[in-house]
């Protein structure tokens, strides 16, 4: 695949900061949230439906889950039943006197969940990137981190991708799927070698990422030895995040932001802060569901 596409909003949700777009290929539903609302989004585009659940504090990142989802709040991770509209504690992450919150989550194939932490607002060096088990054991495995993002693993799951927005690299480590454990960083894509900062992606069947590109209008595809191979544009400056669903997975969806932008860029992009699309000819992968809700059967009826 190489050559330029454009993005066009297919929910028009104004987001304040848009976030960790999740596809359900079971649901056949896209869920996202937005930080600052702060609130949990789900669209099926089959039927145009889209709703929203308001949150009682910053909510951070959505995964999925065999019922409901499970939710990144500032520093906890909280079981949500969609159904009930009830939340459910699943495991601190980290302390309130740490003065973090939560950013970015995303489980790999063995069903592990990753998380990372920041200072809101990414002004201080604070923040963990931690790994979370089915029977909600916290282990951290990266300390002295600004911004947590682009987490995704390849095909194969030898390869873990990572990248800290605020420094501007986007890094690769060699992955240990059986123990969950990454080791060797390499930089994939130097800071400044593309426009804007890596902030979430996805990867497709053929290994390659889908990384949103903040600040740039874009998201770039990039090969995993880290050359550019497409560009999709995006009219809203932020892109935060995407995923691949759809029946056949070939459809990219991204979330947007809004924050920050002044009176004359909001002039400028009108659409900044909602849910973008384009097909795209190459599939994506499932995304992987976390449960440690099948140790726990109430939460099945």
């Amino acid at each position: 695949m190489t050559g330029a596409t454009h993005a066009e909003p297919v929910v028009p949700c104004a987001n304040i900061l848009g976030e960790s777009a999740t596809w359900s290929v079971r649901e056949q539903a896209l869920y996202w949230v937005d930080i600052r609302a702060p609130a949990l989004h789900r669209f099926e585009p089959a039927t145009g439906r889209h709703q929203h659940w308001p949150m009682p504090e910053l909510c951070a990142a959505v995964a999925l889950a065999s019922h409901g989802v499970v939710l990144a709040w500032r520093q906890s991770l909280m079981h949500f039943d969609t159904l009930r509209e009830e939340s459910t504690l699943l495991v601190e992450i980290e302390s309130p006197s740490q003065e973090n919150r939560l950013n970015e989550a995303k489980v790999d194939r063995a069903g592990r969940l990753w998380v990372g932490s920041m200072r809101d607002f990414g002004v201080a060096v604070s923040g963990s990137l931690y790994v979370v088990s089915d029977t909600l054991s916290v282990d951290r495995v990266l300390t002295d981190i600004r911004i947590p993002n682009s987490l995704g693993w390849s095909p194969d799951n030898r390869t873990m991708y990572f990248a800290d927005t605020g420094n501007g690299a986007l890094c690769a480590y060699s992955y240990d799927l059986k123990r969950g454990n990454a080791s060797g960083m390499r930089t994939l894509v130097a800071d400044g070698a593309l426009p804007g900062r890596p902030d979430g992606c996805a990867v497709d069947s053929e290994g390659f990422l889908w990384n949103a590109r903040y600040g740039a209008s874009c998201v770039a595809r990039i090969s995993p030895d880290g050359r550019m191979d497409a560009i999709v544009s995006v009219p809203a400056s932020q892109p935060t995040s995407c995923a691949l669903g759809g029946p056949d997975l070939r459809t990219l969806y991204i979330t947007t932001a809004s924050q920050r932008l002044s009176d004359t860029e909001r002039s400028k992009q009108p659409e900044a802060g909602h849910v973008f699309a384009v097909r795209i000819p190459v599939a994506g992968l499932p995304d992987t569901e976390f449960d440690p809700l099948l140790r726990a059967p109430a939460w099945r009826q």
